[in-house]
């Protein structure tokens, strides 16, 4: 097989590849935002067999013989086809190593445990979810035994989410956080400046909300032909390429925010996806490059610009039209306020930007723990809750808003999380340095995002993943991942709001 048949079998395999994804995505978000509750069995089905295609699709002597007749005569390849290459490679060795049957049993268990866990929810109810979970985490277990891992078996899920992250990263850049965050948060409590937020817990009506939320997303620069919104238990984004990427949000009749923001934090994912390169669409580096460069975008527009006072100043009176008996007494400031009031809370999508990444830090504690083998599922609760206590002085009254209060490990996204906390840092140092050449402020008071949106285009999203995450933050803000801008932010947003 001489170059140019490779390369053409390696995009004809990439196509196919892109297609089972999209259609795998479909019916994940069909099973999210509608699909009825006894089409679990067809759905896991379908899914087991799509599953089944895409890995014979990667895993075959062809493909692997391609591959390697590519990483001989690197240098003679375009800069994308390599990277394509070097993508395919990782995927291949990360899946190659997995046997057919288990990873087309893993699906369906998979979507059997989303079912599960949405129905637990739900109902507030652990035990309808547990053995679910346990089929998961047992299979997560597996995975890495045939991956195999270094130092620590947590490493091998990180690395599918942030490439090169490790438990000693981890445990550095947390302890960094904690070291900042906590004394933060105790100077926060012995302060005399109290903020009232009884305004935003008024009745708001989901239609309303709806006709405000999707006003919202299209001021972020959010383009509607080439995406939807819909609602769903938990809040998400469906990228198929970048003329099709979805979200959903949830609404709550007796609280504004967590709707606003929850549309801010997934337009942020979605503005991400529609501005990769046109030339990388429909391929398998047309997407994002790890999920903490996309939860540094998510957490851009829901924390640096949303939750600003510069842009609440812009938002306040498009709110008071939606709302004008609601706010009839209501400020700016009073508003400002309230999107960024510090309290100690047990849901993490409801925690403010400062106690936030301690959401985090327990759900990394918990995971690390499973993966050493050290916890059982039967323990999920009570640690939990023990840990919750010990980090908020708090406990779940109730399974929905303890345990079953996230999405994410139905779907077998252990070492997820941390990305949330990176994600925090990097938003703030690309914020950092675009206000160099940005006049940040003045440009979110008048709530024109196109500098800042044009800024992250050419310095992070149009690269999908011909980059890698150290490249982007590096090439972007001349410096790697430093932890002190996010750490300095916190510090200058809150000693002000609370007069420390």
């Amino acid at each position: 097989m001489d170059i140019k048949t490779a390369i053409s079998k390696l995009n004809e395999a990439d196509d196919k590849l892109h297609a089972i994804e999209h259609a795998l995505a479909l019916i994940q978000w069909d099973a999210a935002t509608g699909a009825p509750k006894n089409s679990v069995e067809g759905r896991a089905k379908t899914l087991s067999i799509l599953t089944g295609e895409y890995y014979k699709t990667l895993v075959n002597d062809e493909l692997n013989e391609l591959l390697s007749l590519l990483e001989d005569n690197k240098n003679e390849l375009e800069y994308v086809t390599l990277r394509k290459a070097e993508e395919f490679r990782n995927e291949y060795d990360k899946i190659a190593k997995i046997p057919v049957e288990i990873v087309t049993e893993y699906t369906e268990v998979q979507a059997k445990a989303s079912a599960a866990w949405e129905d637990a929810k739900i109902k507030s109810d652990f035990s309808i979810f547990a053995p679910h979970l346990e089929k998961v985490i047992e299979f997560s277990k597996k995975f890495i035994e045939y991956r195999g891992y270094t130092k620590h078996p947590y490493n091998t899920l990180l690395d599918d989410y942030e490439k090169g992250l490790t438990t000693d990263d981890l445990d550095e850049f947390f302890s960094e956080l904690k070291n900042s965050i906590v004394p933060l948060v105790a100077r926060i409590k012995e302060s005399k400046v109290t903020i009232n937020d009884d305004f935003i817990k008024k009745t708001y009506p989901t239609k309303e909300q709806e006709a405000l939320n999707k006003k919202l997303l299209k001021s972020l620069g959010f383009n509607m032909d080439s995406g939807m919104m819909a609602v769903s238990q938990h809040p998400f984004t469906t990228n198929f390429n970048r003329d099709d990427v979805r979200i959903t949000t949830h609404y709550f009749e007796t609280n504004l925010l967590p709707a606003l923001f929850s549309t801010l934090h997934e337009g942020g994912h979605a503005i991400y996806e529609q501005n990769i390169g046109e030339e990388l669409n429909f391929t398998s580096l047309g997407t994002g490059t790890s999920m903490g460069i996309h939860e540094s975008q998510s957490r851009f527009f829901e924390n640096i610009v949303g939750r600003s006072h510069s842009y609440i100043e812009y938002l306040y009176p498009i709110i008071k039209e939606a709302f004008p008996k609601h706010f009839k007494d209501v400020t700016s400031e009073d508003l400002y306020e309230a999107a960024n009031k510090s309290e100690l809370s047990l849901v993490r999508t409801d925690a403010d930007e400062l106690t936030y990444s301690l959401h985090i830090m327990i759900r990394y504690e918990i995971e690390k723990l499973l993966f050493e083998n050290k916890i059982l599922v039967s323990d999920l609760p009570e640690i939990w809750n023990k840990k919750y206590e010990e980090y908020m002085g708090l406990t779940p009254q109730n399974d929905a808003e303890g345990i079953l209060q996230d999405v994410h490990w139905s779907e077998g996204l252990f070492g997820y999380f941390p990305s949330y906390a990176l994600g925090n840092a990097y938003a703030s140092q690309f914020a950092n340095k675009m206000k160099e050449t940005i006049d940040f402020e003045k440009d979110l008071k008048q709530g024109n995002l196109e500098n800042i949106r044009e800024w992250l285009k050419e310095n992070v999203h149009k690269y999908g993943k011909l980059l890698t995450p150290s490249e982007i933050i590096e090439k972007a803000t001349g410096e790697p991942l430093n932890a002190k801008y996010f750490i300095d932010y916190l510090e200058d947003k809150y000693s002000k709001i609370y007069d420390l």
